[in-house]
């Protein structure tokens, strides 16, 4: 990315709603990949039986942090959010550095979606009778699908992701609601939720999968520009996101923890990769079963599609700054969507699934687990810095008094962050096969990533600063009256 100046663009267009922002989030978090890839890991080498607990610990600290990154939505609207937050707060060279560290995140776990996603598309076709083809030209196939998508408006993507997420969301409840009446394998009982069994094998593999099942979180931020009346949409979608997608993974898991028995559930993972698809077959059919394989393609679809919208907006953001070419914050005439960050997206995927491809990487042990790592630490790093960044931003402009919104609960949610950041390192190794080396080298990126481009030259006139006028099209002129409504928005009246 170079700086440069950027003349006037048109600004991104939508009427999505507080629904669609949430579709999109949830979208993002994949339900039916979590539960059915992630799920296994966590309970054969993460914490076990405790797994679920994982996923009420996660969504607490988010919510926390949710109050300030609300707050502050209502200041600096951006397609950049985390970057523009951070920037605001914490200076131009932070938010250079941040900026550069969310494209590393979505990159990363988007490639990770797509080798996923291309072996889950391998598995499906052979199993129907089709050819047998490599896994990366199923993934190139989906990369096509989802860029013709995330060219167009961004009401068009919300609806088809929405068709998506009401379909895994769906056989997800009938699964789990069939064992629960059933009674599991040994009776119900609530050990998943215990210190215990929290605190048990490795919790910071719970963790990591947990956080992971959040990443995109940050879009309620990143639609305000194409959100109706982004002031209240953005604030409601966000707590509304954070504890859809934390009770129902936590009551999902609990109930496949529960199908298994909360003794003999962490055996059952590490015989059985497809466990969960097995319980759907015992508990409910087999048909539902099968049914489930496709939904997860689909599945998987959905969070590509939210995650390539996510970097086409970090791309338009940075363009609009003049951070990057100033091409990237074209607007489409007709669609209103960032096209050239859409394209641009779409090519660096093709080169990132290539290279893995050439090396003849496996799509599941390598691409999706070593990036799915990559992406976790650098989401959680960047939440740290835009908690830390809100409190800044508040005490040196003076907007909004609220003491909660500003001051406690963005510390309460930094202390907490990092408490999960710590968690992860801890058992980091664990993840990338054990190897040292390897996850070290996988931490040296994430740290390069951030520091060259927090290194990067100012060339023109315009600094990359958000500048409130350019990324924030709200009126700070009455702060005390601007900030009021917002109160009606908070996790308990939501």
């Amino acid at each position: 990315m170079t700086e440069t100046s950027s003349p006037p663009t048109s600004g991104l267009r939508g009427s999505i709603g507080v629904a669609g922002i949430v579709f999109l989030v949830v979208a993002a978090s994949a339900p039916l990949t979590a539960i059915g890839g992630a799920l296994p890991v966590m309970l054969a080498i993460g914490n076990g039986a405790g797994s679920p607990a994982a996923f009420i610990v996660v969504a607490l600290v988010l919510l926390v942090f949710s109050v300030g990154f609300a707050a502050m939505s209502r200041h600096v609207v951006d397609a950049g959010a985390f970057y523009a937050y951070i920037t605001e707060g914490l200076g131009r060279r932070m938010g250079l550095g941040a900026g550069g560290l969310a494209l590393l995140c979505y990159t990363s776990i988007q490639a990770a979606v797509y080798g996923l996603a291309g072996a889950t598309a391998q598995g499906l076709v052979i199993q129907i009778g089709g050819p047998d083809l490599p896994w990366w030209s199923w993934s190139l196939l989906l990369m096509l699908a989802v860029g013709a998508l995330g060219y167009r408006n961004i009401d068009v993507g919300a609806k088809v992701l929405g068709v998506a997420l009401t379909l895994e969301i769906a056989v997800i409840a009938v699964v789990a609601a069939a064992v629960l009446a059933q009674g599991g394998a040994s009776g119900i009982d609530t050990v998943s939720f215990t210190p215990t069994a929290f605190f048990s094998g490795a919790p910071g593999i719970g963790i990591m999968f947990a956080v992971a099942s959040f990443i995109g979180f940050e879009a309620t931020a990143i639609y305000g520009e194409e959100a109706r009346d982004a002031r209240r949409t953005v604030p409601a979608a966000t707590y509304v996101a954070v504890v859809l997608i934390g009770v129902f993974y936590a009551l999902a898991s609990w109930a496949f923890v529960l199908a298994f028995g909360s003794g003999d559930v962490v055996a059952a993972a590490q015989a059985d990769p497809d466990m969960i698809f097995t319980a759907a077959a015992v508990y409910v059919s087999p048909i539902v079963a099968q049914i489930m394989v496709v939904l997860l393609l689909t599945s998987l679809f959905a969070a590509l599609l939210a995650f390539h919208n996510a970097i086409a907006r970090y791309l338009f953001s940075l363009g609009r700054k003049g951070v990057a070419p100033t091409a990237l914050s074209r607007t489409h005439p007709k669609h209103g969507s960032p096209y050239m960050g859409s394209l641009t997206q779409t090519a660096s995927a093709a080169v990132a699934v290539g290279v893995f491809a050439l090396a003849g990487a496996d799509p599941v042990l390598q691409l999706f687990t070593w990036m799915g790592g990559v992406a976790t630490i650098s989401v959680l790093l960047l939440m740290v810095l835009t908690s830390i960044s809100v409190i800044v931003f508040f005490a040196r402009s003076g907007v909004d008094g609220r003491l909660w919104h500003t001051r406690v609960a963005p510390t309460l949610g930094t202390l907490g962050l990092m408490g999960l950041v710590a968690l992860v390192l801890w058992n980091f190794t664990t993840l990338i096969d054990g190897s040292v080396v390897l996850a070290g080298g996988l931490l040296a990126l994430v740290v390069a990533t951030f520091v060259l481009s927090a290194a990067i030259p100012a060339r023109g006139s315009r600094e990359a600063a958000g500048a409130v006028e350019d990324a924030a099209p709200v009126d700070l002129a009455d702060p005390v009256e601007d900030a009021a409504p917002v109160e009606d928005v908070t996790p308990a009246a939501i």
